[in-house]
């Protein structure tokens, strides 16, 4: 990967060894005091010989992206003993008005990791960014291992940055907006860095076959948080299907109240000018997508309507639905694809859509009709279900039609039932013994942060950067699905019957306007950098 240009780059100020002298406790020192320690934890896993893993070994982590979202797996990773986040990196220095799932969400996840029931208290809003990430990770280690001068994290407003001077991080975490996701993942396998990567994996079709591309090639150990892949009752459902359980499936149906439920769509490109927010780099926000004056309607959060920077409904939810769909049918990519949905914006996603995914047959199975349907939209009641009986879970579920019955799931996979021809319903599902996976054992104060599904699929991704069996929701398997998703969103936008040649990667049917949709390019200088990373 070719150096950044240092005119380019805003720097982040460092700790000399002096500082770090003064300060008593640095990362360094964490990670291993003797020069023996030093030179096996900084080589790259992948050149140590097997058996010189140190004791007190570390997968060393930055995080890319630290918005609300991205401190939220920050705080996770910390929690977990194989993990050391040595530095953290956002566009945004910080502020409050961040976007968080219930009041003081993110002052109260703070609160509860360091706990500190003052952390916050002058805070006017959900806070996150570059500094808050980085003093709440160098508050948890201090607090962890009473060195109150821990200044072993470091923040960065560029990735190239910290790509470029963090020698001795292992693996990265991308959870910046989606139009980002590639471009960065690449760069750091590419940089011998394992990657963690946010939902939609990809920004575009061709976006998905190279991040998979490049981890088969860099032998990076890769993950997209689809937590779902690893909960037992995921697990149930598509053995459960794979057993029979229905009969040979050949109807699939899949539905979210987002977008509206969560953010607004259907809008019209804004003409106001907003001034940008202090700390903000707005022109490294927007990245390699087409530059454009700020306006609030594009941040925090509701970038997902946006063509040029988010996925939709689809791309926020499709990824953990069709994880278990494809798991459980043995899926690959559809071959046909078509759509409806409200009225079209040039730049907007519509407010709601419906689309259809024809998957090709196979071997074992005859081929799929798979409905997604997004904004409100569900499919047509069961005509034996009995009026009473919820579709779905919380106005979101998965429906499946086989030859001998149904199975109705929530969008997780969560309460299958068994919908019998009399229109009552029955769980299939044995109980399962309740578990308590802490994120850190040693600390119970800290309590459980997610579920332990979660505290799980985390934890398959370190076991991979070790050298263990590839993480479930590793880039090669959920390539396909991300490919077919992001053809979803092609068929919304230009409302055409498209076929998808999935082995050569291409449409055999569809508009020129459908093909450069395939592939949208990159500004300058994000094209040369794309190429030359």
């Amino acid at each position: 990967m070719n150096k950044p240009d240092r005119s380019a780059v805003v720097r982040n100020d460092h700790i000399d060894n002096s500082q770090a002298a003064q300060s008593g406790f640095t990362r360094r020192d964490f990670l291993g005091t003797t020069a023996a320690a030093a030179v096996t934890l900084w080589l790259p896993r992948s050149l140590r010989a097997q058996g010189t893993t140190a004791s007190n070994d570390k997968l060393t982590v930055a995080c890319v992206g630290v918005g609300s979202q991205g401190l939220r797996l920050m705080m996770d990773l910390l929690r977990l003993h194989e993990v050391q986040v040595v530095a953290v990196c956002d566009v945004n220095r910080g502020n409050s008005d961040y976007v968080e799932w219930g009041q003081n969400e993110l002052r109260d996840k703070v609160r509860n990791l360091l706990n500190d029931p003052g952390w916050g208290a002058n805070l006017t809003g959900p806070t996150a960014g570059r500094e808050v990430a980085r003093d709440v990770a160098n508050a948890f280690y201090a607090k962890k291992h009473a060195a109150a001068g821990y200044r072993g994290c470091k923040a960065y407003e560029d990735f190239r940055e910290l790509l470029d001077k963090e020698s001795d991080v292992e693996a990265v975490t991308v959870s910046t907006p989606d139009h980002w996701h590639a471009l960065i993942a690449i760069a750091a396998m590419r940089e011998g860095k394992h990657v963690y990567g946010q939902k939609p994996m990809a920004h575009s079709a061709a976006e998905a076959r190279r991040m998979a591309e490049v981890a088969q090639t860099s032998k990076r150990a890769t993950q997209v948080s689809v937590f779902n892949s690893a909960s037992p009752v995921s697990k149930f459902v598509i053995k459960a299907l794979q057993d029979g359980i229905i009969g040979t499936v050949r109807k699939v149906d899949i539905w979210t109240s987002r977008a509206s439920a969560y953010w607004k769509q259907g809008l019209a490109t804004p003409t106001q000018i907003d001034p940008v927010p202090a700390g903000l780099n707005w022109d490294m926000w927007l990245g390699p997508a087409p530059s454009r004056p700020f306006n609030r309607i594009y941040q925090p959060f509701v970038w997902r309507a946006w063509y040029d920077f988010g996925c939709g409904a689809i791309g926020d939810m499709g990824e953990y639905g069709f994880d278990t769909i494809t798991r459980a049918l043995q899926l690959g990519a559809a071959d046909r694809i078509y759509a409806s949905s409200t009225d079209l914006y040039p730049e907007c996603y519509p407010v709601a859509s419906l689309v259809h995914f024809r998957f090709p047959e196979k071997a074992e199975r005859p081929a799929v009709e798979l409905t997604w349907y997004d904004g409100g939209l569900k499919p047509s009641r069961p005509a034996e279900l009995d009026p009473s009986i919820e579709m779905g879970v919380d106005h979101e579920g998965i429906l499946y039609t086989g030859d001998h019955g149904k199975l109705m799931t929530g969008y997780m996979a969560d309460n299958p039932r068994l919908i019998s021809p009399s229109g009552s319903v029955s769980s299939p599902m044995p109980a399962l013994p309740e578990t308590r996976d802490l994120f850190d054992p040693a600390h119970p104060e800290l309590g459980e942060s997610a579920a332990g599904a979660l505290a799980l699929h985390y934890r398959e991704w370190v076991e991979a950067c070790r050298g263990g069996a590839p993480a479930q929701a590793n880039f090669t398997f959920e390539m396909p699905i991300v490919e077919t998703l992001m053809l979803g969103n092609i068929a919304v936008r230009t409302q055409e019957v498209l076929e998808w040649d999935e082995s050569a990667g291409r449409l055999t049917r569809g508009s020129s306007k459908a093909q450069a949709l395939l592939d949208p390019p990159y500004r300058e200088p994000w094209a040369k950098f794309a190429r030359n990373s």
